[in-house]
């Protein structure tokens, strides 16, 4: 049984080439024994990208909120009279949420795989829960987790999200009235390069263009932890930090010239700086 999965790992990674899989992708079959998927058409791809081009809000400036590497985001200057951040994923790095209580937002936590007496998190509304499609006493919906609070059901709130893959599935789920309640949502989005599996495309390009109902793109950071993917002349991060703002508070928007923003830093400061191509805002 071992020798047959050996040989049909290395089969697959010998005849991958014929799927037009990059060099990383190619690795990743070897490495965890995984099947080839049905390829995305480049053009969807292109398509996509092009949906998500950035664009500047005239008179909203990006500042930066939480740490100054890793943890990090830039977000519009549009905060007065946001009540809360909603903030699911905490991991150990909390200064994104400091910097939300500091602008007098109340800040809400989610994430059942702390340990919570590591964290000084008494400052917070924390649930022991992580954010799901659905509810169970280990997890809890967005739609849930905002109804549960004790914000007013008309207030202006901020998402910032790093559930580590999970937030297809959790936006997915969101409500149109609660991601509507969601002046501002940063999301790092992961497993980006998997975009060229056509069955990851339809999930993953769903939850884009269901954010791009109500919102409009105005920030991507590739994450310098992981490489890009290259392939049809196309680079893909694996992991991006996504910026959206919601459209009403858009009244005039020109499109971004050039990358990275003046505020942007690597997430690891031991890697290789990463720049957004050009191909994701012109």
């Amino acid at each position: 049984m071992i020798l047959f999965k050996g040989i049909r790992k290395l089969l697959m990674f010998i005849l991958s080439p014929l799927f037009d899989l990059s060099k990383f992708e190619r690795k990743q079959i070897y490495r965890y024994n995984s099947a080839v998927s049905r390829k995305t058409e480049t053009e969807d791809i292109v398509s996509l990208i092009k949906k998500l081009a950035l664009v500047s809000v005239a008179g909203i400036p990006l500042v930066r909120f939480g740490s100054a590497y890793d943890g990090g985001y830039l977000i519009p200057d549009d905060l007065d009279d946001i009540k809360a951040c909603f903030s699911p994923g905490v991991g150990a790095l909390i200064d994104f949420e400091n910097d939300c209580l500091s602008k007098g937002m109340k800040v809400f936590l989610a994430d059942n795989t702390i340990d919570a007496n590591t964290l000084p998190l008494g400052k917070f509304n924390y649930t022991n829960k992580n954010i799901g499609s659905y509810s169970t006493e280990t997890l809890i919906t967005i739609d849930e987790w905002v109804k549960s609070s004790d914000v007013k059901s008309s207030s202006d709130l901020l998402l910032q999200m790093d559930i580590e893959g999970h937030e297809y599935a959790a936006i997915s789920n969101l409500s149109k009235d609660t991601q509507n309640r969601f002046r501002i949502i940063a999301v790092e989005f992961h497993g980006l390069n998997n975009l060229w599996s056509k069955d990851f495309f339809i999930t993953a390009s769903e939850v884009f263009n269901k954010l791009l109902e109500t919102h409009m793109c105005v920030h991507i950071h590739p994450n310098n932890w992981d490489p890009f993917v290259k392939k049809d002349n196309i680079k893909i991060p694996i992991s991006c930090e996504f910026t959206f703002l919601r459209k009403d508070r858009i009244k005039s928007y020109s499109k971004v010239t050039a990358m990275p923003h003046p505020l942007d830093t690597d997430n690891a400061q031991q890697n290789r700086t990463m720049v957004l191509p050009s191909i994701w805002y012109k």
